[in-house]
């Protein structure tokens, strides 16, 4: 099994979970976080002042899925999250060892 960790614009979630579920990913862990890479955040001015945003909004999408599935999940992000600009986001995937479902204490890919 794979842990795949995606940062996505939050513009692009919407499609990328559509595109996800098509292929057959039944579940995923979506939060919202802020964070920067190397567009180091912007300038914006509000009331004639002008400050620093240097933590911007993104998406974060965690997936843990048999091996068999993660080609596919990658391939779908990658496809549709890029918009080609910067700022983009990161896929990031590790191991994982074992799951466990809590509920009847199913383990490996049955728990997924």
């Amino acid at each position: 099994m794979i842990k795949i960790e995606a940062i996505i614009q939050p513009n692009r979630f919407d499609a990328v979970k559509q595109g996800l579920m098509d292929i057959g990913v039944e579940g995923m862990t979506v939060s919202e976080v802020r964070g920067h890479g190397r567009q180091k955040g912007h300038k914006e001015s509000y009331r004639g002042g002008e400050y620093s945003v240097d933590l911007l909004p993104k998406v974060k999408i965690e997936l843990v899925l048999d091996d068999k599935l993660v080609d596919p999940a990658v391939d779908m992000i990658l496809k549709t999250a890029s918009t080609g600009k910067i700022g983009d986001g990161k896929i990031f995937l590790y191991k994982v060892e074992e799951a466990i479902r809590i509920r009847n204490q199913e383990r490996g890919a049955a728990a997924v």
